[in-house]
């Protein structure tokens, strides 16, 4: 990350670098977690930018950031308060288009600092209890929803684990409009005790590996009660 915010300032029209995901809620595991960050940019990121955006991380995930899974979304300040905008996202070795998810809001306005600029407070406003049970409500019914009308999809092994502790984190905030850590969502996952034991050693870095099949059932299933419910407005 200190490379990145390195990289950042010196092409002078990155005002802000914000740390959200786990490393912002303390949840951040090395080697395990992705780098979630938000940079906040003057103007619009025009194809020179974008150019140079792509040669700044691909350079950092040949070199210091290599492994890390590290992410960022550029937005334009302007467009900042734009929820439904789409910005220029660094992810998995690509520049796509994306939302500032609610959520991503969330983390940032509650736990969030910056690498360097102003704090995340200073750029988003509150989010209030009933706005995180709205963008969990929004997770819910959205990706998720969607997701669990394709059972094919689960037999992928890392769709079932982060299905499973994000139903957790989505009953979690609607239940309290709370955010709940993916740690902590390992503990409430609705799964029996000797998955929890494998998503727990997971989560630590350890390669243990789950039945494909039983796995994926058991994490489509709580897909489908989580976001039918959600969708019922429970």
């Amino acid at each position: 990350m200190t490379s990145l915010a390195t990289r950042l300032a010196e092409l002078g029209w990155v005002r802000d670098l914000l740390v959200a995901g786990s490393l912002a809620t303390g949840d951040h595991i090395p080697g395990v977690s992705d780098l979630d960050l938000v940079a906040v940019v003057a103007g619009p990121v025009d194809r020179a930018r974008t150019a140079h955006l792509v040669e700044v991380h691909q350079d950092l995930d040949r070199g210091s950031a290599a492994g890390a899974d590290l992410g960022c979304v550029y937005v334009e300040e302007s467009r900042l308060l734009e929820t439904a905008a789409r910005h220029p996202t660094w992810t998995h070795g690509e520049l796509v288009q994306r939302t500032l998810s609610a959520l991503t809001r969330a983390e940032l306005v509650r736990h969030g600092f910056p690498a360097f600029g102003r704090a995340p407070t200073d750029l988003l406003p509150p989010m209030p209890d009933d706005d995180v049970r709205a963008a969990a409500r929004g997770e819910l019914c959205g990706y998720w929803s969607w997701a669990a009308r394709r059972p094919h999809l689960w037999l992928n092994p890392m769709i079932a684990d982060l299905g499973l502790t994000s139903m957790a984190r989505g009953r979690h905030a609607l239940r309290t409009g709370q955010l709940l850590t993916k740690s902590a969502a390992v503990e409430r996952a609705h799964a029996p005790t000797w998955l929890i034991d494998q998503l727990r050693a997971r989560r630590r870095g350890e390669p243990v590996v789950s039945p494909r099949l039983r796995t994926g059932w058991i994490a489509w299933r709580d897909a489908r009660a989580t976001t039918t419910d959600a969708r019922r407005g429970g």
